[in-house]
């Protein structure tokens, strides 16, 4: 039990409550500007300042990708820009629905990506576990406690937030395929940069935001920008170099239960007994989903 308080792991912790609480800042950055606005100007801070300490992260690597050749570029390039699009949409309408959403909802619905990852391989001829399917069937009956006011109707909001945690499954599968085949730290700053760049013309033409507004919104953006993005993602990067990727897994998870906590305790943002029992469901259907399978009981309890 000592190691599941491995340096790892406790980095995996603190990247899931900075995660967490970056759901309360993006609620009070809209305060003060549009959800188009701020995902835009949260992307360009990001990147921006991803870009400024790749040259630190690379003494600190083992093993870097240094793109040479004009085929490694344009896969980089490639890469960059289809990983971009996915995050940016996903995070343009998961903003959108925090518009009306709750933060303890929006952070339980968004970690659904981690049900439809396994979904969205089966169009790929990838079977799909029965873990997993038990996951999906638990989460579905947690997501109508959570989001249905027992008239079988829901939000407009949740289903944004639904759509969001399907495109950021997209996400996860696009970062597979070319995480392995190009520098991830370049290729999260490309598609930081990417995603920023995209949308900047929908802020200008849909929300038409003053430099004074964006200035009010500094410390959510911030916020989001350096360590909701760089920071996380570099202790996600360090941590997950050394812990079981189904420990991993779950640690990351507890993003949706550190979100509940910070509405509560920095929004005051209670859910009532119903829509707590529905948050406790779907992280434990996604606890259920990444439990691993029998031959890697022997590794992960080693890890534990």
């Amino acid at each position: 039990m000592r190691n599941f308080f491995s340096r790892s792991n406790l980095l995996l912790i603190l990247a899931s409550i900075i995660w967490g609480c970056a759901f309360v800042a993006q609620n009070v950055g809209m305060n003060y500007i549009g959800p188009w606005t701020f995902s835009t100007i949260r992307f360009l801070i990001a990147g921006f300042s991803l870009l400024a300490i790749i040259p630190i992260l690379d003494k600190k690597r083992t093993h870097v990708i240094h793109p040479k050749t004009k085929e490694e570029k344009q896969k980089l390039l490639l890469g960059s820009v289809l990983c971009g699009l996915a995050l940016s949409i996903g995070s343009i309408v998961q903003q959108i629905a925090m518009l009306t959403v709750p933060v303890a909802k929006a952070g339980f619905l968004t970690t659904l990506y981690v049900l439809f990852v396994p979904i969205i391989t089966l169009l790929f001829g990838k079977k799909i576990p029965l873990k997993v399917w038990i996951g999906i069937a638990m989460a579905l009956f947690g997501l109508y406690l959570l989001s249905m006011a027992g008239n079988l109707a829901i939000g407009i909001g949740e289903i944004f937030l639904i759509l969001a945690a399907f495109l950021f499954a997209i996400h996860i599968i696009i970062i597979g395929h070319f995480s392995t085949r190009v520098d991830p730290v370049r290729l999260s700053c490309g598609q930081l940069l990417i995603g920023g760049f995209a949308t900047v013309i929908p802020m200008i033409v849909i929300e038409k935001p003053t430099i004074g507004a964006i200035l009010a919104a500094y410390i959510p953006l911030l916020y989001t920008g350096i360590f909701s993005s760089c920071v996380a993602y570099t202790l996600q990067i360090f941590a997950q170099k050394e812990a079981n990727p189904t420990i991993a897994g779950m640690l990351l998870s507890l993003e949706s239960v550190f979100a509940a906590l910070a509405g509560y305790l920095i929004l005051n943002q209670v859910l009532n007994t119903r829509e707590l029992i529905g948050c406790v469901l779907i992280f434990i259907a996604i606890v259920i989903a990444q439990l691993p399978d029998r031959h890697d009981m022997v590794n992960v309890t080693k890890e534990i």
